[in-house]
């Protein structure tokens, strides 16, 4: 029992701090970045610091929610390119949907901002993928995108198993045999 409820608190702690930072990270310096949901403020402080030319949505569309409003209105006036790419935490991508993200992700002009709510999931998967299949990272490090460190608890039937499951199935088109 004491073990289950360490590992509960280290989790939640785990958490903690990755949400104290906006869960921004450097997936590839100077040219790639994941965070969770930015407010404009935000983008305009990754703008100056990072030189964001463009960000990826992976929220997708959202007319009339305050924080997509915000975030394409910031966007349009830096001039940063805003890209919309709708995924859920809870369904794995297929893998035509795995390639059109890795294609919008390529062709996307660099230095990247690639978001979801938390910036662990969704953010995660796509960071993953980016590793794997644009910088030939290799599995474990693309497959550390997906981990603790950045919110990512991967728990099948917790609601979030879909992004790991969604890289698994990726695996043999990016040249892994699969773990």
């Amino acid at each position: 029992m004491f073990a289950t409820v360490g590992v509960i608190a280290f989790a939640g702690c785990a958490l903690a701090a990755t949400h104290l930072n906006d869960n921004f990270h450097p997936i590839v310096e100077r040219r790639v970045y994941r965070s969770a949901q930015p407010t404009g403020d935000e983008i305009r402080a990754y703008r100056d610091e990072y030189h964001i030319a463009a960000i990826i949505n992976l929220r997708g569309e959202a007319r009339g929610r305050s924080w997509y409003d915000e975030e394409v209105k910031t966007t349009r006036e830096l001039g940063i390119r805003h890209i919309d790419f709708a995924m859920s935490a809870r369904r794995k991508l297929t893998q035509d949907q795995s390639l059109a993200l890795i294609a919008l992700m390529k062709s996307a002009p660099k230095p990247l901002l690639i978001h979801c709510q938390a910036g662990s999931d969704r953010s995660g998967l796509a960071a993953a993928l980016y590793l794997a299949a644009l910088e030939k990272a290799g599995e474990e490090k693309s497959e550390a995108q997906l981990s603790i460190r950045f919110g990512h608890i991967a728990i099948p039937l917790l609601g979030t198993y879909e992004m790991d499951q969604s890289f698994e199935a990726m695996e043999p088109l990016l040249g892994f045999s699969g773990s």
